[in-house]
């Protein structure tokens, strides 16, 4: 059961916490104290050390740690054509402390295709590893759900339908630029899907005059036009989780709701899956998954420093496994570490004892098997 291609067994979502040189550096690019091409020069020293330790630990897919981002979602909608983004009241909460009130609105049509700054990042990963270079971007629902209607103004779309059409055809094109970059292992980090899970959001959703029922088939076509110019031997993968924010969350509940759609509907390879506390309900929704399609366990936590027992991983695998074949499994960290620069409330050597722990689990479990499975292809069901 060992994988040469992703996901891989031992796998992770992407964010990294942010070394503490690292946040001083952008203090001090922020107080205008160093300028854009110094912030890079220790960007590109701390990204390298990043990479060399998630090889020496063992990991196959490599990320940047997102470090040279400041907020998963906002660093890249917020520079496509057509979008701002601004200072506003949040209209979603985390069950605690909160992020800076950032939001995003529609100025102009959408659709259009700018080359994205993080195609560099991408390939700055990809010029300094041997492994499997990944990378993460918002899924274009993001740029729906936490505003609604408020984020498109009538007099740009007044068709819904409209926006939806332009937002996918804008996606698809970013995501073929990061194929043609050579990437070929992408994330969609989706976090809506799981938000329409709970049910204190579905009645904020239906409040605003949108249906909560009808969503989850909207979102799919809408993440399918995004993904439907991709080439065969490219994974793309969707992220899933109910919020990560300085150790917090905003949304509880299984992923009943939204299951079939989610594993049937969407035409992505592989879904990373929040299972490390009772918020995500049970793994009865796994049976859902079709064969061909990979599920990364997220049983490990990203949100404290305390170490899970490999016993504990074992038996959870295992849970899951009644549910969706084992060879159709993998392990991870349930979320980044850091979805924002402020990071998660645990150490880096907690962190990175986490990752390693990941790897030896994943090896315990699927060492010495030789079944394969082949994944399905993106575009495809």
């Amino acid at each position: 059961m060992k994988r040469n291609k992703p996901p891989f067994r031992a796998d992770h979502v992407g964010s990294l916490l942010r070394p503490a040189a690292l946040k001083e550096a952008r203090a001090r690019h922020e107080r205008g104290e160093i300028d854009a091409e110094a912030l890079k020069a220790i960007e590109d020293h701390q990204i390298e050390a990043a990479i060399r330790k998630q090889e020496e630990i063992g990991l196959k897919s490599i990320s940047d740690g997102e470090y040279r981002r400041a907020f998963w979602n906002y660093d890249f909608l917020g520079v496509i054509d057509g979008v701002e983004a601004y200072l506003g009241e949040r209209k979603i909460k985390f069950q605690g402390v909160n992020p800076r009130p950032m939001m995003l609105r529609v100025v102009g049509k959408l659709g259009g295709y700018k080359p994205h700054p993080m195609i560099e990042h991408f390939q700055f990963v990809q010029a300094h590893t041997k492994a499997t270079p990944k990378m993460t971007i918002p899924s274009p629902s993001s740029l729906h759900f936490r505003y609604g209607r408020d984020a498109v103004p009538e007099s740009i779309y007044p068709c819904m339908d409209d926006f939806y059409r332009d937002l996918g055809a804008g996606y698809r094109k970013a995501v073929r630029a990061f194929a043609d970059a050579g990437c070929r292992y992408l994330q969609l980090d989706e976090v809506n899907f799981t938000y329409l899970c709970d049910p204190a959001l579905r009645k904020a959703v239906a409040a605003r005059g949108e249906d909560p029922e009808t969503l989850p088939a909207t979102y799919a076509t809408l993440i399918n036009a995004a993904v439907s110019d991709v080439p065969a031997d490219m994974t793309i993968a969707m992220h899933l989780c109910r919020g990560n924010f300085r150790s917090t969350f905003v949304a509880s509940g299984g992923y009943e709701p939204v299951a079939e759609i989610l594993f049937n509907s969407i035409n992505v390879n592989t879904y990373f899956m929040e299972y490390d506390t009772e918020r995500a309900g049970g793994f009865e929704p796994l049976r859902f998954v079709p064969k061909g399609k990979m599920v990364v366990l997220g049983i490990v936590t990203s949100k404290s420093g305390q170490l899970e027992s490999k016993d504990d991983l074992k038996r959870r695998i295992d849970e899951a496994a009644k549910f969706v074949d084992l060879d159709q499994l993998a392990l991870s960290p349930q979320c980044g570490f850091a979805s924002t620069e402020e990071g998660n409330l645990l150490t880096e050597e907690e962190q990175w004892a986490k990752l390693a722990r990941v790897v030896e689990v994943a090896e315990e479990v699927w060492a010495g098997h030789n079944t394969a499975v082949v994944p399905a292809k993106a575009g495809t069901q």
